[in-house]
């Protein structure tokens, strides 16, 4: 029992770098509980929470798409471990089954964000001005980096290789197991009207954030680690615990709210190009 309540409370990283079957194991556990749940829904003759389409789904997806969205900003504060110790590690899965990723992977990829913030070779998130290439690019890149921190951590042999080809499989049933319990637990019309639609979107708005917060958007800036509080910025801070203070974030990571960092202590408004030799290499 203590090994189980020592796993809930250690962030996944953790025990990630001191154990190189840890994502089989993660993986395993989330592939049962989601058979499990899969199994029990179809035994018991479930029909879904929102089995039937209806006017009324159109006015509660924006409700739908607001609490997806603050799943990312939740899990992404619990990746900082920016919750109490006796739940981040429940936060983080909880928020990691709504977002679709699980928490491990997105803990993971974003320590490696941070610790090679803009690198073009270990940054998942690539230096790229338009919007659309960084999406696809990086929904590309994450796995490759996933690959790159067993690597980095355990050699890059042709048996790392090989165990890393089938952690992606194991990671991707896993992943899929999640979707079709969605799926069941909500119903057609909830899943495909509701929640698909909310997962899509809000996807497309961590993308933004993490685009625009490197201020990628304005070819005369930088891109690095900026602070944007100006139009919609202005909005989504307010509603999104200061999402788009995100140079401050990378500076001080440990606050919940970089918005209400002190003034001192933030990172302020993006740099300005001034010649040539400072425009980044490409991805």
């Amino acid at each position: 029992m203590s090994a189980i309540k020592a796993s809930l409370l250690s962030a996944p990283f953790a025990q990630f770098k001191r154990n190189p079957a840890f994502y089989f194991w993660y993986d395993s556990v989330w592939a049962l509980l989601c058979l499990g749940a899969i199994f029990t829904m179809v035994g018991s003759g479930w029909q879904g929470l929102v089995p039937e389409l209806a006017w009324w789904q159109l006015g509660v997806f924006p409700v739908a798409l607001y609490l997806v969205i603050m799943a990312h900003v939740f899990i992404h504060n619990a990746s900082h471990g920016n919750f109490p110790k006796a739940i981040n590690r429940v936060v983080g899965e909880i928020c990691g089954a709504i977002v679709g990723t699980k928490f491990a992977s997105w803990e993971i990829v974003h320590r490696r964000h941070h610790r090679h913030t803009d690198d073009p070779e270990k940054d998942p998130h690539p230096a790229e001005r338009g919007y659309w290439r960084y999406t696809f690019k990086s929904l590309i890149n994450v796995e490759h980096q996933l690959r790159q921190q067993y690597y980095d951590l355990f050699g890059d042999s042709p048996e790392t290789r090989r165990y890393e080809i089938w952690r992606s499989r194991l990671s991707f049933t896993s992943g899929l197991l999640l979707f079709v319990t969605w799926f069941l637990l909500l119903g057609p019309a909830g899943f495909f009207v509701l929640y698909l639609p909310a997962f899509v979107g809000a996807a497309l708005f961590v993308m933004h954030f993490n685009w625009a917060g490197h201020n990628a958007h304005r070819p005369e800036y930088a891109i690095e680690p900026a602070d944007l509080d100006y139009g919609w910025y202005w909005i989504g801070n307010r509603i999104f615990f200061g999402i788009y203070y995100h140079g401050t974030h990378h500076k001080l990571s440990m606050l919940f709210n970089p918005m209400k960092a002190p003034e001192h202590m933030r990172v302020g408004a993006p740099r300005r190009i001034e010649s040539e030799e400072e425009v980044p290499a490409p991805a």
